[in-house]
């Protein structure tokens, strides 16, 4: 079942990318593909697995055990505990974006960008992008700056290279800050890397690896974006300012506060989203209730989680289900150790090691990939290996949209296509993730 389970990935992800030309929604193919990779893992030889499968490790020191309780009652337990944080985040923060929106928040940005013409409308949404996602993160990010887009160009073609670019842009801002990628975080958590060390180190690579696709891409780039027509149920609707701002302000300020939150409380980031949405829902309650009823129908956030894109939320769920199959069974572990056997020398080993895995990132998720270097190597804090995962991991999902948390919510609320997204933006992304990539060892050969 070990190379069978490949098999079917593999299979399952062609299934993915062929969405368009197949007919099928990518949801359903993430949500059987992840049914089907357990039910194999499942019906599978626990004596067959390699010695370092985390299944076969948990049968041998718990001889009591039969391996089918502890597929349903341990291993997916845990797993599905983790990406439940995950889409509950998502969840979250998306119907916050769509709140803020709904109330016409997001004006106090749009109405100061005056500029039509694309190529410096593509650099300062990138520029927004790349530092908004180091003090957010990239996942919320990109679905900040998708809503600004809907609001910017009318062209939905126009907003699939805009949105590509912030998907760029998001992974390379969250790769130099500890709180930016949930990769970084796992690396400062674990005391691998220090935060200092870290924004010191990645900073110029992970501007390297925008600024080349941004150029690359802005130079091809020619005449400008129309601007969208209000839509007549918001025209129907009038907002005074002071409540447009309030609920802008309300709802980017409880983005802003979710690192705040984990870093004081050690909870996970979900529970400091749903707290502002929490908050949020109160004080638009209490602000439409003297609305007419449609008024307040409207605005209501029972109105934003029916606009909720639930497929892409699916979505994810399969994909993430069926990477955690692969781990539990330990497919991962053996690409990790394949990758070790490289004949190289220090450090060069381990720079090409990293970069592999960083490309790896797009197509299997970064982090099990993060979590197998962290418990196969013991380099003391700070080490350039830790330093380069962290950007590796963060920007190497861009080459793919489907390589990372950012490019799934954009794909998701865009509707982009795979194969669309593989012919204009994956190389641009590689050629900036090999720039940084190149940066960076020039900088460790230097300094």
């Amino acid at each position: 079942m070990f190379y069978v389970m490949i098999a079917v990935f593999v299979a399952g992800y062609m299934m993915i990318a062929l969405e368009h030309p197949l007919r099928v929604n990518k949801a359903a193919s993430a949500l059987l593909l992840g049914v089907i990779m357990w039910t194999l893992f499942a019906l599978g030889n626990p004596l067959a697995l390699p010695d370092y499968s985390p299944a076969r490790a948990y049968l041998e020191a718990n001889p009591g055990s039969t391996f089918i309780s502890w597929v349903t009652h341990v291993a997916l337990i845990h797993h599905l505990g983790e990406i439940a944080e995950i889409l509950f985040f998502l969840l979250g923060a998306m119907t916050i974006v769509e709140l803020v929106d709904n109330h016409g928040g997001f004006g106090i940005i749009t109405s100061r960008i005056k500029t039509t013409r694309k190529a410096p409308l593509l650099w300062i949404i990138s520029i927004i992008t790349f530092f908004m996602s180091a003090v957010l993160d990239n996942l919320t990010t990109s679905i900040v700056m998708v809503a600004l887009l809907r609001k910017l160009i009318d062209s939905r073609r126009d907003r699939w290279i805009f949105g590509g670019m912030v998907i760029i842009a998001a992974n390379a801002g969250g790769a130099w800050s500890p709180i930016g990628d949930v990769t970084t975080i796992m690396l400062w958590v674990g005391n691998k890397v220090s935060a200092a060390e870290i924004i010191h180190a990645l900073f110029l690579p992970s501007i390297v690896s925008l600024a080349i696709p941004l150029v690359m891409l802005s130079l091809t780039m020619k005449g400008s974006v129309s601007r969208p027509e209000k839509d007549e149920a918001r025209r129907r609707i009038e907002l005074k300012i002071w409540e447009r701002n309030l609920i802008f302000f309300l709802g980017v300020g409880f983005l802003l506060f979710v690192p705040v939150f984990k870093t004081i409380t050690h909870l996970p980031p979900y529970l400091g989203v749903l707290g502002g949405l929490s908050i949020l829902w109160m004080v638009t309650e209490v602000m439409n209730a003297r609305r007419p009823e449609f008024e307040s129908g409207q605005l209501s956030v029972s109105a934003m989680l029916r606009k909720i894109d639930t497929p892409s939320i699916l979505f994810f769920l399969g994909i993430l289900v069926a990477v955690a199959a692969m781990q539990t069974c330990g497919q991962l572990m053996a690409l990790s150790r394949g990758l070790e056997t490289i004949p190289l020398e220090e450090p060069n080993k381990y720079y090409l090691i990293t970069v592999i895995m960083g490309v790896l990132s797009s197509i299997v998720d970064n982090v099990p990939l993060v979590a197998g270097a962290m418990g196969m190597y013991s380099f003391p804090m700070d080490h350039y290996f830790w330093e380069f995962t962290a950007y590796a991991a963060g920007t190497g999902g861009s080459i793919l949209i489907i390589g990372s948390a950012a490019g799934v919510a954009v794909m998701g609320m865009e509707k982009i296509d795979f194969i669309w997204y593989l012919k204009h933006i994956t190389l641009l992304a590689l050629a900036g993730y090999l720039a940084g990539c190149g940066v960076f060892v020039l900088e460790q050969m230097i300094f």
